[in-house]
């Protein structure tokens, strides 16, 4: 199994091609889920995989899976993907290298004629992002039991279109019920996201676990009034109770460096009006760490620190948590896996934790799992520089195609 080789120029192509659907003149993509961009590229997925051999199916939250057989029909697939959404200023690789390199692992089997133990199995998870639709991971944590169906396709984005209804709209709702399909594992490749990689020199990081996450929706309500004729000391200005608030946010992440994070990056202020005091100002904050009793300790300083930033300036302030992931631990035949694959190709890696949510996260709930990460310049994503190389990716994608090969062997000793 060590002979097949995974084409890192036609993995190269097959990025560079999918960026021009909702390519943006910087250079990166805004394919946001479930329009119309999101549809064309999903269109495409199932063309490329369907000449690969592959029989491509949809469950009711729009996640896509394209199988290959394997000997054993009843041994359940092993999984290999991410997502094709991205943010309104997404980068090429964020969640399309995963897919994409899923999609080169299978043209590679498909080429050499090689028959697996298991299915191997494509997926393409739907709403990683959360940029239209919050929270994020929205369908893998469907998938995992963490979110009921119903209230996952009630979720509207910001002109109020839900996201059952945007399912529907594009037609890509599919018949199986989100959850009942078993994988044997599940392997994701993705850029690190991070620094870490490139800082040390590193070909791979074989991921370990995620850290653990929560996330806010916070308003602030003051009193709108004339800009002009409302002395200072008499203002109930919600813009700063928030601004202070900010400040609060970026102390408690502080206080727990280094490996602490907390962000406020999102803010709505009303009436938005040059010569109005702001009246209500809605934002989100973003709380992680890899320890749970700490990630406890950061949401018990955000509750103090509401209350102190804005009751001295006569406002008042209500918080609601809409996302709470504990911190993740992977497989760790999964993770052997991996590790052994890169050192297998004379990669250089090392064992790291994601500092960025992922749908693996979720799927850990269910299924053996594990990440694979490639470098990415400057450790910069989200953003429409994003960038790794050529060789880069490949690398990824022939650590991933070996790390499933290894456990597909696993599971065949396992069954003898």
């Amino acid at each position: 199994m060590h002979n097949l080789r995974a084409d890192p120029v036609r993995l190269w192509d097959t990025l560079m091609t999918t960026a021009a659907i909702g390519g943006t003149v910087k250079g990166g993509i805004c394919r946001l889920t479930l329009t119309d961009h999101d549809r064309k590229v999903r269109a495409w997925l199932q063309a490329q995989a369907e000449a690969a051999g592959c029989t491509v199916t949809r469950d009711d939250m729009g996640v896509m899976f394209a199988r290959r057989p394997g000997r054993r029909a009843d041994v359940p697939p092993i999984g290999i993907g991410s997502h094709m959404d991205t943010q309104p200023t997404g980068g090429k690789f964020d969640g399309n290298l995963g897919v994409l390199a899923a999609l080169e692992v299978l043209r590679t089997l498909d080429a050499a004629g090689y028959e697996t133990f298991a299915p191997i199995e494509l997926v393409n998870w739907t709403n990683e992002e959360g940029a239209r639709f919050s929270p994020p991971m929205l369908a893998s944590g469907v998938f995992a039991g963490v979110f009921a169906r119903d209230w996952a396709c009630e979720r509207t984005d910001t002109e109020g279109v839900s996201f059952g209804a945007a399912l529907e709209a594009i037609g890509e709702r599919g018949g199986e019920v989100c959850g009942q399909h078993p994988l044997s594992a599940f392997f994701e490749l993705h850029i690190e996201q991070g620094p870490i990689l490139e800082a040390e020199g590193l070909d791979i990081g074989a991921v370990t676990g995620v850290q653990g996450m929560r996330w806010f929706e916070v308003t602030v309500t003051g009193q709108e009034a004339h800009t002009g004729a409302t002395p200072m000391h008499l203002r109930k200005n919600a813009l700063l109770g928030a601004a202070r608030l900010v400040e609060k946010v970026e102390a408690i992440a502080r206080a727990h460096a280094p490996l602490a994070v907390a962000t406020v990056g999102s803010m709505r202020v009303k009436p938005n009006s040059p010569n109005v005091v702001p009246g209500e100002v809605f934002l989100t904050v973003d709380l992680r760490h890899p320890e749970a009793v700490v990630l406890e300790a950061m949401g018990a300083e955000l509750d103090a620190a509401l209350g102190a930033a804005c009751e001295p300036l006569g406002l008042s302030v209500a918080s609601t948590k809409i996302w709470d992931q504990p911190p993740v631990v992977f497989d760790s035949q999964c993770v052997a896996a991996v590790r052994g694959a890169a050192e297998a190709c004379g990669l250089k890696v090392r064992d790291m934790v994601s500092g960025a949510g992922h749908d693996a996260a979720y799927v850990s709930r269910v299924a053996p799992t594990a990440m694979v990460f490639v470098p990415c310049q400057g450790g910069v994503s989200h953003n429409e520089a994003e960038f790794s190389t050529q060789e880069q990716c490949g690398a990824g994608a022939q650590v991933l195609l070996q790390a499933v090969l290894e456990y597909d062997r696993r599971l065949a000793e396992q069954a003898r």
